[in-house]
């Protein structure tokens, strides 16, 4: 800890032993090495308490870190929907794009559209269900819309 050698302790004993007496060296030994302990302690449970703090901190970051890549995936997602949707509604008859036109209620809100978008998105995957043989997986059916 301090480095100390032999010499050193044995000349701490004998000045102690001087200063203190025979009567109270013991007890003062005995009291030193009781507040040595306590500090020793102290520094311990300080050591593990920042550790602790730093891995805390290391995990936030983490998290952080994959709750933006989750984000992101969501924001591509949605783009994808969106630009399916739009594909969609270029894709119909002008008649019905005029009559949108017209006297159309307002834009609905975007996640309104993405419903829809996910809906006719879904329509057509069971389209694609129907022509698959029917012994084919039954969760694209589980997760349609009911």
């Amino acid at each position: 800890m301090f480095d100390m050698g032999f010499l050193e302790l044995m000349l701490i004993g004998v000045v102690g032993l001087l200063v203190l007496g025979p009567e109270r060296l013991p007890k003062a030994a005995r009291t030193l090495g009781l507040w040595i302990g306590k500090i020793k302690r102290t520094v311990s449970g300080m050591q593990r308490e920042i550790s602790a703090q730093l891995e805390a901190e290391e995990l936030r970051q983490k998290l952080n870190e994959q709750q933006k890549k989750l984000d992101e995936g969501v924001q591509q997602v949605k783009r994808g929907v969106e630009s399916i949707a739009e594909e969609e509604s270029d894709k119909r008859p002008p008649a019905s794009r005029a009559d949108d036109a017209g006297e159309a209620p307002p834009a609905a809100p975007p996640e309104k559209r993405l419903d829809d978008a996910l809906a006719r998105a879904r329509t057509g995957s069971e389209a694609d269900d129907s022509q698959r043989p029917a012994d084919a997986s039954t969760a694209d059916k589980d997760s349609a819309p009911r």
